[in-house]
């Protein structure tokens, strides 16, 4: 497995995936290792794909400093990665939290950043939240599947505050387009795999003006894409998100939940592939 030290000394490893010009992926979770990535649905076969186990996760080390978690203490580890790989500038590639990390990547290093590619992103970094309204509305699009009942229930007591953990898992099915044995089995691998610790100091960070003001000068191409159907990254809030860049374009994939690349993965490489090339 390739790994490099960081700036601090923690070695970090990644994973390379296919051939051609390579794309950093960033994972999200926040602090989730990249199992989950799979190939991107195939854009492995389109793009090298450059894979970081974020500090604390996969097969990356435990830094010495749990503070070194916090998502812009983690901007040095992409730069450390770039420098290690010698690329003068990088595609990066970010599903869910770890947009918020290309985000601040973003923010400090502009000139490094070729193209930039968020994937049902997360906003916390510009201070965007999904509305219970906007959750409700984007849940029932999906009145007519068999599990809508018991997992509506459950996100209405959600979103009243009153969340527990089998509340959150009868509501996995509106994470997915389809609620079939593949969905079901990806969910189920990533049981476990989220390191908590890291997950709890990420956010520690963020400034949500001085990131949306880097942003509105980001000069490079832009990519946001949303899942129609995605109860995590509602598609209005990615919608804004998309809007405080200067020209980022903002695609909503039909039918997909928070993981676009599963729900249909022809739509999600055709639209991916043709923007980074």
């Amino acid at each position: 497995m390739p790994a490099f030290p960081t700036y601090d000394g923690t070695r970090l490893a990644y994973h390379v995936i296919g051939e051609g010009a390579p794309v950093i992926c960033l994972p999200g979770g926040p602090s989730q290792d990249t199992a989950y990535l799979g190939s991107l649905g195939g854009l492995s076969a389109r793009r090298k794909l450059i894979m970081l186990d974020l500090r604390g996760t996969g097969e990356s080390a435990v830094p010495a400093d749990a503070a070194s978690y916090r998502c812009d203490r983690q901007v040095g580890d992409v730069e450390a990665l770039r420098e290690h790989l010698g690329l003068d500038r990088l595609d990066l590639l970010a599903h869910c939290a770890g947009a918020n990390l290309a985000a601040l990547y973003a923010q400090r290093h502009p000139a490094r950043v070729g193209r930039l590619a968020l994937v049902t992103p997360s906003t916390r970094a510009v201070g965007l939240d999904a509305t219970g309204e906007g959750r409700r509305a984007v849940a029932l699009l999906r009145r007519d599947e068999p599990w809508f009942a018991q997992a509506f229930a459950a996100l209405e007591e959600i979103v009243a505050g009153d969340a527990t953990e089998d509340r959150w898992n009868a509501i996995e099915p509106f994470f997915h387009g389809r609620w079939d044995a593949a969905a079901q089995a990806h969910q189920k691998a990533q049981a476990g795999r989220r390191n908590d610790e890291a997950a709890a100091a990420y956010g520690g960070g963020f400034e949500p003006g001085a990131t949306r003001a880097a942003l509105a000068a980001f000069g490079s191409p832009v990519l946001v894409l949303a899942g129609e159907v995605d109860l995590n990254s509602t598609p209005d809030v990615v919608k804004e998100y998309a809007g405080l860049f200067p020209a980022a374009g903002f695609v909503l994939q039909p039918g997909a939940g928070h993981y676009p690349w599963l729900d249909d993965p022809a739509r999600f490489v055709a639209a991916v592939a043709s923007f980074l090339s």
